[in-house]
C-alpha cells in the first residue's frame, strides 16, 4: 500500500513539472517572457537600441526646415535614388544643453529603412562646444562622417516608392569630450558606437518622408 502511495505521488510531482515546464514554453513562444523580443509590424523590421545613457540630459532642439513629427521638405531630400530633391542638410538650433558640454555630434538616422539596423543618412561629430546651431554646412573643426551610402556628408532621405511612411530620427548630442579622435572615413555605426560612450545630454527630432 505504501508504495502504491508513493508511487501515485511520484507521478504526480512529475505531472505538474511536465504542465510546469509546457507552461513555461508556450509563455516564451507566445511573446509574453521578458527574454522575447519579435516584432510582428508586417515588415519584420526590428527595433533598434537607443545608444543614449538613461542618464543624459534632454534639451531643446528645433529647426527652421521642419517641426518635430511634420514632414521632411524636399529640399532636403536625396538628388538620387529616384529621387530629385535639394540634398540640403536639415538645419538646426538648441539651447539648454549640459554646461559641461565639451563637444557635440549630429546624426539622421532611417529607422524604417529594410536593412535590420536602419539607414545613417548623417554623421557629424567634433563639433566645438560654443554651436549652438547648425546651417547648411559645418563649423571649423567639425568632420563630417560618412554616410551609409558611402560617401562623406549629408544624404537625403528617399525611401522607396509605395513604401510605408519612413521616419528619420535626427539627434544633436551633447558630449564630454572635445573630439572623437576618429578619421572622417569611420563608417556610421563605428561613430555611433564610439560616442555612445561620451552622451551626457541630448536634442531629437522625429519627422517622416513618404513617396
Amino acid at each position: 500500500m505504501r508504495k502504491s502511495l508513493r508511487a501515485l505521488a511520484t507521478l504526480a510531482a512529475a505531472a505538474t513539472a511536465l504542465v510546469a515546464g509546457l507552461g513555461a514554453t508556450a509563455a516564451a513562444g507566445s511573446g509574453s517572457g521578458p527574454a522575447h523580443h519579435s516584432h510582428h509590424d508586417g515588415y519584420g523590421h526590428t527595433k533598434i537600441r537607443r545608444g543614449i545613457p538613461v542618464t543624459a540630459e534632454r534639451f531643446r532642439l528645433s529647426s527652421p526646415d521642419v517641426r518635430d513629427g511634420g514632414r521632411i521638405p524636399e529640399t532636403a531630400w536625396a538628388n538620387g535614388f529616384g529621387c530629385t530633391g535639394g540634398n540640403q542638410p536639415i538645419r538646426l538650433r538648441w539651447k539648454g544643453a549640459p554646461k559641461t558640454a565639451r563637444g557635440f555630434a549630429v546624426s539622421m538616422q532611417d529607422l524604417d529603412a529594410s536593412t535590420g539596423s536602419g539607414f545613417w543618412h548623417w554623421m557629424a561629430w567634433d563639433i566645438p562646444a560654443d554651436t549652438t546651431s547648425l546651417g547648411r554646412g559645418l563649423p571649423a573643426g567639425a568632420t563630417s562622417g560618412t554616410n551609409d551610402g558611402g560617401r562623406a556628408g549629408y544624404a537625403g532621405p528617399c525611401p522607396p516608392a509605395g513604401d510605408i511612411t519612413h521616419r528619420y530620427l535626427i539627434t544633436v548630442y551633447a558630449l564630454d569630450t572635445p573630439s572623437l579622435d576618429l578619421p572622417a572615413t569611420s563608417t556610421p555605426a563605428v561613430a555611433a558606437f564610439t560616442l555612445s560612450g561620451h552622451v551626457i545630454g541630448y536634442g531629437r527630432i522625429t519627422a517622416t518622408v513618404r513617396r
